[in-house]
């Protein structure tokens, strides 16, 4: 069926199960579709007793107070702050009108203005979550058909496996695609739409390296779906969403819109001589716990001071990869020549400047929204941390740093 009719019956769905039982569309639901009703474990309503955040962060309840004054930048004057005093911020989805919906690692999300110094407002805490081995809210997304479905894509970790889910800001959260393992560590995820409509998701090896070439492991992959989660029919093996395999973890996917390419970064931890920048291409295997002839070399690597990347987002022909350890935002200008494409080398900018860096986003402003994680025990805290900022990066990649 069409996407677009399948966006429109599930958003109608979520809601009539919001607003009167969960079985009140079932039968609108067709046989092969999901079915939108409220899971026990991801109420998705509330504050979840399991995710409270530090003491200092005192929350009042979304459904009756408007803003969360803890969340607001007051103390900086900084004009790359647009919130401060978050706990852990790593999704973030740019909504129509420029504001943002900020992912808190424990389930929380907020919405943050462009303006400085303005109040951060709660808008949802998911229920289930779970942070232990890097797990958690870790990705946010918004549905290729959002002016329609209203509907927010979330990569979270629960107690028994990792997975996206969908939902509205007062609707019930459903599963798309379940059963990503996870364990002790390595339970990295991003989401994010492709121009086709079609969702690729980037998972961890959950700490087992032998899980990433398997091809029937969901491990250690970039995985291809459709907005209800069902593998696409181009994927490399029929009725699987296996897109590319051989990766230890994805701390970033992003997509140049104008080329259709995916960049993904991850770090292979100290051992490895670099942390590589891939291009994702369909049933790329990129040599992760054991290497191949058919390896997928990367198209670089992050420079030796700025390893340990935590997201990258691609504007007006730059690429931006931030770096935890380098505590700094990387950008490289992307060129076509004859027919390929060529990255040039990294420059730095912010270096040191707010910390360690994880989430980019670009926004259709052209704006870059950047999150702050300086609460995740690796860092040094400043009393505003953890932040999210905006910057408008010169023309060419150039930073902010005077700003």
């Amino acid at each position: 069926m069409p996407a677009v009719t399948t966006a429109r019956r599930r958003a109608a769905c979520a809601i009539a199960a919001a607003a009167l039982l969960a079985t009140a569309c079932s039968s609108a639901a067709s046989s092969t579709g999901p079915s939108w009703r409220p899971k026990p474990s991801f109420q998705g309503e509330g504050n979840d007793p399991t995710n409270t955040p530090p003491a200092q962060q005192a929350q009042p309840d979304p459904q009756t107070s408007p803003a969360a004054p803890s969340g607001a930048p007051n103390s900086s004057r900084d004009p790359n702050v647009v919130a401060a005093h978050l706990h852990s911020p790593i999704g973030v989805a740019i909504l129509p009108d420029n504001t943002a919906l900020v992912g808190e690692r424990g389930g929380r999300i907020v919405r943050v203005h462009p303006q400085p110094r303005r109040p951060v407002q709660v808008v949802r805490t998911l229920a289930g979550i779970s942070t232990k081995g890097g797990g958690g809210l870790l990705d946010l997304a918004l549905s290729p058909n959002y002016d329609e479905d209203n509907l927010i894509f979330a990569y979270i970790s629960t107690a028994t496996d990792n997975r996206v889910v969908a939902f509205t800001l007062k609707g019930p959260v459903t599963p798309v695609l379940k059963g990503i393992p996870r364990g002790p560590s390595d339970n990295t995820g991003r989401i994010v739409f492709r121009p086709d409509g079609t969702l690729l998701v980037g998972t961890g090896d959950a700490g087992r390296p032998v899980t990433a070439p398997r091809v029937h492991s969901l491990a250690g992959k970039v995985l291809r779906v459709t907005d209800i989660g069902r593998p696409v029919h181009s994927n490399p093996m029929k009725g699987s969403p296996l897109f590319a395999s051989g990766l230890r973890e994805t701390d970033g996917l992003c997509i140049d819109a104008t080329t259709d390419t995916t960049f993904q970064v991850e770090s292979l931890g100290s051992a490895a001589p670099a942390d590589p920048v891939n291009v994702v291409v369909s049933g790329g295997y990129y040599g992760w716990h054991r290497g191949s002839p058919t390896t997928v070399r990367p198209v670089t690597s992050l420079p030796q001071t700025s390893r340990a990347p935590g997201g990258c987002a691609v504007a007006n022909h730059v690429l931006y990869v931030t770096s935890l350890n380098g505590q700094t935002l990387l950008a490289a200008a992307l060129k076509s020549v004859n027919g390929g494409l060529t990255l040039g080398a990294f420059q730095p900018m912010l270096r040191g400047k707010y910390g360690r860096l994880r989430t980019v986003v670009a926004a259709s402003d052209g704006a870059l929204w950047i999150t702050t994680s300086n609460l995740d025990g690796q860092g040094h805290p400043k009393p505003s941390d953890d932040r999210v900022l905006r910057i408008l990066p010169q023309a060419g990649g150039g930073g902010s740093d005077k700003t």
